[in-house]
């Protein structure tokens, strides 16, 4: 081809651009996909799509609604879906409008049921393991006011008044309720950092006795959740799913036990980073537990591998220096990409200061875990196979609390057929809480917790 048929090319193809328009250039993305995960710590709206969204987001503050102008799609029977996914008991959300505002933009509404904190970002393709995702558009709907989960805790456990009770039912007194606050108002979209919350925290302060005895404060971790799945079985069992029902399994047994010490008989409460499917980034299941006091932090995941035949449980505590096996680096890299998969708003995360705080794990603090990970795999080699008989080590990014002694548990190989359908089975995820369970009672009996008053 000569230079003046090069010439002309250009200048056909040039003007067929001109008078396409830059907004039918951009068209061209479609919608993939669409999901919500709701929570009482916070709603969170997916939509995925087969190219970048260009959005332009409003939050109104009343009635209050976030609407979203999406660029450059036409709407689908995909966008269509997010109508009908928003369950009746949402906390936040209590209808979705959706329609074709322009030619070319589409307009998302969510009428909400309070006052929020929204986030709007985007995430970019991600393939690890069992979840493929495309690009994501995130919508998180965070509460403007966080209750205290320390306080919730303490609510949950008190020595019982009879005799107030009795005089406040002869004397027909009301309880007394503090009203809410007034929600600020908002105009833009705000960037705060993601609150930590539970479940839960549904503890109204005023409602607090004024003295609470010291109680042990276990923080259960289950893996994964909401749009990471986590290893998913050979029969479609999601690892989110199995270990959040062993978390509810745990929860129910260290609500119901006392651990006799020498500072006396001490009750014990369990604290969960999520007791729903929804996701929580590394970093704020750490800060969770820290907001507690927790006394242990005992993160719980259902392993996999590349074959189907690896099989066993395992234990993990945090490594200072290298990782104690190559097994054990590769297991720590696995589960370091949850925030990856999950989804995180880099834009929010102050990581220079709180990684340098979660990053001074101290010696004591290892030395504490690999005792209660030694609890554990004679605890646990009682009612099944171990995959490894001595506690591992790596940087896992959820046990750099410096100071809680943490274990990350593996229950067993959810890539292995047999021991999904374990992991499915009611009998061993009770045999499992119970070993679980007699191993953090022989490790408070040998390492009493610290005497320090938790009163508010």
């Amino acid at each position: 081809m000569n230079s003046q048929q090069q010439r002309r090319r250009f200048l056909q193809s040039t003007s067929a651009l001109l008078l396409l328009g830059g907004a039918d250039i951009a068209w061209g993305a479609t919608i993939l996909a669409v999901r919500v995960w709701p929570a009482s710590d916070y709603t969170r709206v997916t939509i995925e799509s087969d190219a970048a969204l260009t959005t332009t987001p409003l939050f109104i503050a009343n009635p209050p609604r976030l609407a979203v102008d999406i660029e450059g799609i036409e709407l689908n029977p995909a966008l269509k879906e997010l109508v009908g996914k928003v369950r009746s008991d949402d906390p936040f959300i209590t209808g979705v409008r959706v329609g074709q505002y322009t030619s070319n933009t589409v307009r998302l509404v969510l009428d909400l049921r309070q006052m929020v904190l929204p986030q709007v970002f985007k995430l970019s393709p991600v393939r690890s393991g069992n979840a493929q995702y495309q690009h994501r558009l995130v919508l998180d709907l965070y509460p403007t006011k966080v209750a205290d989960p320390l306080e919730a805790l303490i609510a949950q456990h008190t020595y019982p008044d009879p005799l107030g009770d009795l005089l406040a039912r002869q004397t027909n007194k009301p309880t007394s309720a503090v009203p809410p606050s007034e929600p600020p108002s908002a105009s833009s979209i705000p960037q705060p950092s993601a609150p930590a919350s539970s479940a839960d925290s549904k503890a109204n302060a005023s409602q607090l006795p004024h003295n609470t005895e010291r109680f042990i404060i276990v923080a259960l971790d289950p893996g994964h959740g909401g749009e990471d799945p986590g290893a998913v079985g050979p029969r479609g069992t999601k690892e989110k799913d199995v270990v959040l029902q062993i978390a509810h399994r745990m929860r129910d047994r260290i609500n119901n036990t006392v651990i006799k010490t020498r500072m006396g008989p001490l009750p014990m409460r369990a604290y969960l980073t999520r007791d729903a499917d929804f996701f929580v980034p590394l970093q704020s299941r750490v800060e969770k537990a820290r907001r507690v006091q927790a006394d242990l932090f005992v993160s719980i995941h259902a392993d996999a591998f590349m074959t189907p035949d690896a099989r066993g449980a395992s234990v993990f505590a945090l490594s200072q220096g290298a990782a104690s096996s190559a097994a054990a680096r590769w297991m720590a890299s696995q589960e370091n990409r949850a925030d990856l998969v999950g989804g995180l708003n880099l834009k929010v995360q102050d990581a220079t200061v709180q990684r340098a705080l979660l990053d001074m794990s101290t010696t004591a603090q290892i030395n504490d875990s690999l005792k209660l990970g030694n609890e554990m795999l004679g605890q646990i080699r009682r009612i099944g196979k171990l995959h490894k008989p001595q506690v591992e080590q790596a940087g896992f990014a959820v046990l750099k609390a410096p100071d809680i002694p943490s274990v990350l548990v593996e229950t067993a190989f959810i890539s292995n057929p047999d021991e999904e359908a374990r992991l499915n089975s009611e009998s061993y995820q009770n045999e499992l809480s119970d070993a679980l369970m007699r191993s953090i009672e022989r490790y408070f009996l040998r390492n009493p917790p610290l005497a320090r008053n938790r009163n508010t």
